[in-house]
């Protein structure tokens, strides 16, 4: 129980800095992941202010969510507050994707064209339905631990990641360089999407801590 998360929390929240590193350390590639595929130049920073901001807010964790619902669902609002911040107009993320907030961003390196069609499809579709999806695939999240990251109903995200599947598949068809690369990436989906996330969590930019 020492080692838990949320010993490590508690011990963070008291002041344990070496606490607090630990979780940074055992968590990091995932929030990484979260928001490799979605900013680029600025994701060191928000990854910095979702632990902050996990610290800041450690009032709100409740017993019944694990410490690292509560650290993705800080990530999702950072996320959100980082796209909004930086837009004049009001933004619905149930419409805007990545593509249209940054379409010259440079997405992750991948190694095969399945890859690199499945980065681009996923930064192409709405940006709710791209964080169902990374969520799901990625970190192999279900959908009460997704409705509490992302503040719906569990049916609403029941709903979303059909519907996010969905449009997936349309946007793989836009981007695919040829139907053979579609048809493989479509009916590979789980193994492309397992592939991409070693990739991602195998780079070395994080910070010493």
């Amino acid at each position: 129980m020492e080692d838990s998360d949320e010993a490590k929390f508690a011990a963070w929240r008291a002041g344990d800095a070496r606490a607090g590193a630990e979780l940074f350390e055992r968590h990091y590639d995932a929030i990484a992941r979260f928001f490799r595929n979605k900013v680029d130049v600025d994701a060191p920073d928000l990854i910095q202010k979702t632990f902050l901001g996990c610290l800041e807010s450690r009032e709100r964790v409740r017993g019944d969510s694990s410490f690292r619902t509560y650290l993705f669902a800080v990530a999702h609002n950072v996320l959100y507050k980082h796209f909004r911040s930086r837009s004049r107009s009001p933004l619905d993320f149930g419409v805007t994707s990545v593509h249209d907030l940054r379409p010259s961003a440079t997405a992750l390196l991948a190694r095969r064209g399945e890859e690199q069609a499945l980065l681009q499809a996923l930064r192409q579709i709405p940006l709710e339905h791209q964080v169902t999806l990374e969520l799901y695939f990625w970190e192999k999240l279900g959908a009460r631990e997704m409705a509490e990251i992302q503040g719906v109903p569990e049916g609403t995200i029941r709903t979303r990641l059909r519907r996010a599947k969905q449009l997936l598949e349309q946007a793989l068809a836009r981007v695919a360089r040829s139907p053979a690369e579609l048809h493989d990436t479509l009916a590979n989906l789980d193994a492309w999407a397992s592939s991409v996330r070693a990739q991602v969590a195998g780079r070395s930019d994080r910070p010493a801590t």
